[in-house]
């Protein structure tokens, strides 16, 4: 098995695609069926897609936890910190190796590891 499409539904798609671009992900604005616009960046294997939220969803999901392996760590560290975003956790040693954790500005807790 491998994972292949993860989507995230947020009521604010630019303050996302910002987030998440800040990480590494380049997106393209597209639709495809019958389906929304949203933006779609691939990350290694996986298609990270962000949409916007369902009609029967009030908010979005907080409690999913991604993790990231990051290039260029420590200039993507400083940037986020520069750009106001919050951290839950900072410099963390673990099994998994160097990481800290962040919050996207829909609540979600993010990993992200140094590569």
């Amino acid at each position: 098995m491998e994972l292949r499409l993860i989507v995230l539904r947020t009521g604010n798609l630019q303050k996302l695609v910002d987030f998440y671009s800040l990480l590494g992900c380049d997106f393209e604005y597209h639709k495809h069926g019958n389906s929304p616009y949203h933006y779609s960046a691939k990350t290694g294997k996986i298609v990270l897609e962000i949409y916007p939220l369902s009609k029967d969803q009030n908010e979005a999901d907080k409690y999913l936890r991604l993790g990231f392996g990051i290039d260029d760590f420590d200039e993507k560290i400083e940037k986020l910190r520069l750009s106001g975003i919050n951290f839950s956790q900072q410099h963390t040693i673990s099994e998994f190796g160097l990481y800290v954790v962040v919050v996207d500005p829909d609540g979600r807790k993010i990993e992200l590891y140094k590569n």
